[in-house]
């Protein structure tokens, strides 16, 4: 039975992400650390080829998606753009902590948006919707193999809704650079919609498709991207 791979990557390294800003559509490229970082990557780690390439239209995904697939055009998909962080935009947490709608929005569920931003509803249906899309698409033209460069709360809304084995939404985190290859197999997709999760990316070169490289990353990628709460019926 024919089966799809999705390839999720998250951008590379931001001088936002490393000041620990709340990022969305702001329109910010790689930092030269970032850039350098990717670039070892790639050198290092093995990442997963692909016979389409969709990508956000934000700078810092189409630098990344030049740099790991320099030899692809990407297929940009304005939907799947990060999280509108409203007014909380550009700032950090420690920034914000005195703030009583942050306050509201950390706590609240599904309704609760930053002020001028998004809810979490909204963004859920966005993602959810869009990955829908794209995955219909692939199996239409029969499309066996797409990455996906897009961002941290992207990925994350994809996997928490789609993904086996099930996780909380935090569990999702990937570092910059890296994610996960899921597979579609359309007779479950067609039932439940439902992907099995490979393994992550990049993938250690001469090594088992379990092993991965992730976890050289964690400590220098990690981000403050929100309390995020979707459920699967948003």
């Amino acid at each position: 039975m024919k089966t799809y791979k999705i390839h999720l990557i998250r951008h590379g390294l931001t001088q936002s992400n490393i000041d620990g800003k709340y990022t969305g559509h702001s329109d910010v490229s790689l930092c030269e650390q970032g850039v350098l970082q990717l670039n070892q990557m790639t050198k290092d780690y093995e990442y997963p080829k692909a016979d389409a390439l969709f990508c956000s239209p934000l700078l810092r995904c189409l630098e990344t998606a030049k740099i790991i697939y320099n030899d692809m055009k990407p297929l940009i998909i304005p939907e799947l753009i990060e999280y509108n962080f409203g007014d909380f935009e550009g700032k950090t947490a420690q920034e914000l902590q005195d703030n009583e709608m942050f306050a509201q929005w950390l706590s609240g569920g599904a309704d609760f948006a930053p002020p001028f931003g998004e809810s979490n509803g909204e963004f859920g249906k966005r993602i959810y919707n869009t990955f829908i899309k794209i995955v219909n698409g692939l199996i239409k033209t029969g499309t066996t193999s797409a990455s996906i460069v897009t961002h941290g709360g992207v990925i994350m809304a994809i996997m928490q809704c789609f993904a086996v084995p099930e996780l909380p939404m935090a569990q999702w985190l990937a570092p910059n650079g890296c994610g996960f290859t899921i597979c579609i197999t359309p007779s479950i997709w067609s039932r439940v919609q439902k992907a099995e999760v490979l393994y992550d990316i990049p993938i250690v070169e001469d090594c088992n498709e379990n092993t991965h490289a992730h976890n050289d990353y964690i400590d220098i990628f990690k981000e403050d991207l929100g309390n995020f709460n979707f459920s699967e019926s948003e």
